[in-house]
């Protein structure tokens, strides 16, 4: 799980497109923090250390403590949103946490065991049909990945979603088992003719 990160804050006045203009100006990203039963706060955060927190990796899945004028707010981003053209942080929404709240999460997959694949030393391909999942856990402990591996694919296996051991406490919010990421025949060459292939392998090496 990646650490609570701190970050500072000053309360807005007022909400709106507007104001959210006005913070801009400043050099400021404007943003919301809602959630707990809690009327919704706008707030405005620094630029560059904003911008800085996004591009490094797992903003999503952060939580956060945010000063706001000395209060501090326990919370994890749920969107944001970037400038279309130079590519800067415009706006992002935060949802205040409450002590053991389960949340939903979109986590990356990260695919471990390609040197051990049997697959793929014959020249097949590594296809990730997804590239992360949604997760029901703990506000306190959110994964920063989740991991699948191919060790011992050959061309042709996949891995779905029930073969991933997931962190302690943590569901899948989907109920279909859903492929993760498969092991494809080289181009020109199907399963089919792969299949008698790796026979033939197996019994030259025997």
């Amino acid at each position: 799980m990646s650490e609570v990160k701190q970050i500072k804050a000053v309360a807005r006045d007022r909400a709106g497109k507007g104001a959210a203009r006005a913070v801009r100006r400043q050099g400021q990203v404007p943003a919301v923090i809602y959630g707990a039963g809690q009327p919704a706060q706008a707030i405005a955060l620094d630029f560059n250390q904003t911008k800085q927190l996004i591009f490094a990796g797992h903003f999503l899945t952060t939580i956060f403590e945010i000063d706001v004028d000395g209060q501090t707010i326990r919370a994890i981003p749920r969107d944001y949103q970037l400038d279309p053209v130079r590519d800067f942080p415009i706006h992002i929404d935060f949802l205040r946490l409450a002590q053991g709240q389960a949340i939903k999460v979109v986590v990356p997959v990260h695919v471990v065991g390609q040197e051990k694949s049997p697959g793929l030393k014959r020249g097949g391909a590594l296809q990730i049909v997804e590239h992360s999942v949604e997760l029901l856990v703990a506000s306190d402990s959110i994964p920063d990945y989740i991991e699948a591996s191919i060790d011992g694919l050959n061309i042709g296996d996949s891995v779905h979603l029930n073969d991933i051991t997931l962190p302690n406490g943590a569901k899948a919010t989907s109920t279909e088992n859903v492929t993760l990421v498969t092991v494809v025949a080289p181009t020109g060459l199907t399963e089919e003719d792969a299949a008698p292939a790796a026979a033939a392998e197996g019994t030259a090496a025997a």
